[in-house]
């Protein structure tokens, strides 16, 4: 069984000190590799070392929404000079977006429009933060004539928001909210859409499983988030994890991790 955690923040404290014995934990889980996103241009360095620190490790680098308010263009103009050379182990623009609850999605979404037509150029993936906005990040989408692959990021939304999305491009990414038996819309979605649309995530330390602390996610905890998903989907885990790990290489490139 090999899984990859297509959306993790291992470049965050909560993994200093420990990044070692995590992989070596997750590895005997299944998990053969993971992606890092960039979420604001002071940390893009830290990302970029931390992924080739490791083997199986890849990083995207973007502007998240939170963050915009810190950026200005000169930002956007490093941020494409850093993809256009391609760099070892980048393979994806984000993690960008909207969030309706953190700030405005009228100064949110210049830069995320900046970002889909930066990875148009450049023929990058994105990774797409939506939180509460998926309606206008699949009309951004539509509007910008987006037509490359795309993670939506812990999806929360409806089945017939996640089928538009689906339509536009985006893969959906499932993390530990399946896991909370509240999250009874989440779960019915993932429960109903293509096995082909899915691909499994921890956003580690964030959007912890049931049983786990807030804050203290790791990619360690993939393997739950998958069996958790085989039990709602009435699939087995073998399977799921074979089709699982086909999709994050169609959504990030073939061949990234053997």
């Amino acid at each position: 069984m090999k899984l990859v955690d297509a959306h993790c923040h291992f470049d965050f404290p909560r993994f200093e000190g420990r990044r070692v014995s995590e992989l070596e934990a997750a590895s005997q889980a299944g998990v053969v590799g993971l992606v890092i996103p960039g979420v604001r241009r002071p940390d893009w360095e830290r990302v970029c070392n931390t992924a080739l620190a490791y083997s199986g490790l890849f990083y995207c680098l973007g502007i998240h929404p939170w963050f915009v308010a810190e950026h200005s263009t000169e930002d956007l103009d490093a941020l494409e000079q850093l993809l256009s050379r391609q760099p070892d182990c980048c393979i994806a623009v984000g993690e960008c977006g909207l969030d309706r609850l953190h700030g405005e999605l009228t100064a949110q979404r210049p830069w995320f429009e900046a970002q889909i037509e930066l990875a148009s150029k450049l023929d990058y993936p994105l990774v797409i933060h939506s939180v509460r906005a998926h309606d206008e990040v699949h009309a951004t989408l539509r509007r910008r004539n987006w037509s490359g692959k795309a993670l939506l990021h812990g999806f929360s939304g409806s089945y017939q928001q996640a089928t538009k999305l689906i339509d536009q491009g985006c893969f959906i990414g499932v993390g530990g909210v399946i896991t909370h038996p509240r999250a009874r819309k989440t779960r019915e979605t993932v429960a109903r859409l293509p096995l082909e649309s899915l691909v499994l995530e921890t956003d580690a330390p964030d959007m912890a499983p049931l049983g786990v602390a807030a804050g203290d996610n790791s990619p360690v905890y993939l393997r739950q988030i998958l069996e958790c998903l085989a039990e709602i989907r009435g699939e087995q885990p073998e399977y799921l994890a074979s089709a699982l790990f086909s999709n994050t290489e169609a959504l990030y490139g073939a061949a990234l991790w053997q």
